[in-house]
């Protein structure tokens, strides 16, 4: 059994709940899941136990919030967690009519990939619109990404 950590930001709650749902959905597949609130961790000392990460974070006009980019910047410098496999996900209001590229999962998992950690699993970024995360779609389909996360861990 291997142990993910599922790290997000969600001041709305909307990004918590994802969390969640992606929690269950690694264990589905036989693993630990530890869901943690960005804000508490240390990234120095509280990242280095685990097999996999999955960062989430809320879309704020076309990016993520401050709190998230420390968060990142601290992971580069203190975690070592270089060839470690990561996931991204996240939740936004309102469709983007810019590039696809400026929702937050996509930069989370940019900004991993500059760190020299992995998306091996080819698994993507993923994205959810608040209105859907608490229907049983939105629901099923976090669970997806965390299971698919956790079998490619296997």
């Amino acid at each position: 059994m291997k142990r993910v950590l599922i790290a997000y930001f969600s001041p709305t709650g909307h990004t918590e709940k994802m969390a969640l749902f992606i929690a269950e959905g690694v264990r589905f597949a036989g693993h630990e899941a530890e869901v943690r609130k960005i804000e508490d961790l240390t990234p120095a000392s509280d990242l280095g136990e685990y097999n996999g990460y999955i960062f989430g974070s809320p879309t704020y006009f076309t990016d993520m919030p401050p709190r998230v980019k420390e968060f990142l910047s601290l992971v580069h410098q203190h975690a070592g967690l270089e060839g470690k496999p990561a996931g991204a996900f996240g939740s936004y209001t309102h469709e983007i009519s810019y590039k696809h590229e400026n929702y937050a999962p996509e930069i989370i998992l940019r900004e991993m990939e500059k760190g020299d950690m992995v998306n091996p699993f080819e698994l993507g970024p993923f994205n959810l619109n608040e209105s859907l995360i608490e229907t049983a779609e939105g629901m099923k389909t976090c669970q997806d990404y965390g299971r698919v996360f956790g079998e490619r861990l296997a």
